[in-house]
């Protein structure tokens, strides 16, 4: 379905009955990221909302630069879609950059949400603290921050540079697809150019916040993800105010929910009912 929000359309996929899950996808990606796992939740006993954000997929890319793609602007536009399909209470998962907007939603709205799942990225404190290896790890969120020469470079030889980096992504050929469109790749890339410039990798930054006390969160993480180190997961436990819950996935890269479908379903399904 197609909803109209104040600033910007989503493409938007709701299914099943039951509590409701929120399914928030990362970059490069789309709602699409999550179609191993809503057939799951919803046999579950559970209702699924899987948005493609703003910029993404099939969701409008709005303009106004850089500023339109911030995570502040796509927590304001998951707000404004609860409010749309009438949900209160709610579970919410997040990968990569959906991990970082999940716990802005979280923080915004600490009394209806019900469980916090953020796969692969963890606490940006636990990230920006997790030493050398996690920066080298990082180097690509500089190159994203230059406009045009990351585009132009991305894009070279019919994406040749980014189709290496998404290597192990199981759907990296349908993800460049919709990229080829113009304006695709930039709006993609501004959510790191608003969100994580160079100051906010590299500098103090601001004070440190916590997850909720009354959120209880899982965190997982996968053996073979390359862009991201064990220790900028599990050091997420020291930026958690209430239940704490670790989960390390093997064989599987980056996109775990695509490689180890069944058993991050697994993890999400016993999370989520032992936090009902």
């Amino acid at each position: 379905m197609r909803v109209q929000l104040s600033e910007v359309a989503l493409d938007v996929e709701v299914s099943g009955e039951g509590p409701a899950v929120l399914l928030l996808h990362g970059f490069p990606d789309s709602r699409e990221l999550w179609r191993h796992q809503v057939p799951a939740l919803n046999d579950a006993g559970f209702t699924t909302v899987a948005p493609s954000l703003r910029g993404f997929g099939a969701s409008e890319r709005p303009e106004g630069g850089v500023g339109a793609h911030h995570p502040a602007k796509h927590v304001g536009d998951v707000i404004e879609l609860l409010a749309y399909l009438g949900i209160d209470r709610f579970h919410v998962v997040g990968h990569d950059w959906g991990s970082g907007i999940a716990q802005g939603v979280t923080q915004f709205l600490p009394d209806r949400v019900r469980t916090l799942s953020l796969l692969s990225v963890g606490h940006l404190a636990s990230i920006r603290s997790a030493g050398w290896e996690q920066k080298q790890r990082s180097w690509y969120m500089l190159l994203f921050q230059l406009t045009g020469l990351a585009e132009e470079w991305l894009a070279r030889d019919d994406f040749a540079n980014l189709r290496e980096m998404l290597g192990e992504h199981p759907d990296a050929e349908a993800v460049i697809e919709p990229l080829r469109a113009p304006g695709a790749l930039t709006a993609a890339l501004d959510i790191y150019r608003a969100g994580l410039p160079a100051e906010v990798q590299f500098g103090d930054g601001a004070p440190v916040v916590p997850l909720p006390e009354s959120v209880p969160v899982m965190g997982v993480w996968s053996a073979g993800d390359r862009f991201l180190t064990e220790r900028s997961m599990s050091g997420t436990a020291e930026f958690v105010a209430g239940p704490w819950r670790y989960e390390r996935v093997e064989d599987a890269g980056h996109w775990l929910q695509l490689d180890r479908a069944g058993k991050v379903n697994e993890l999400l399904l016993s999370f989520l009912k032992e936090n009902g």
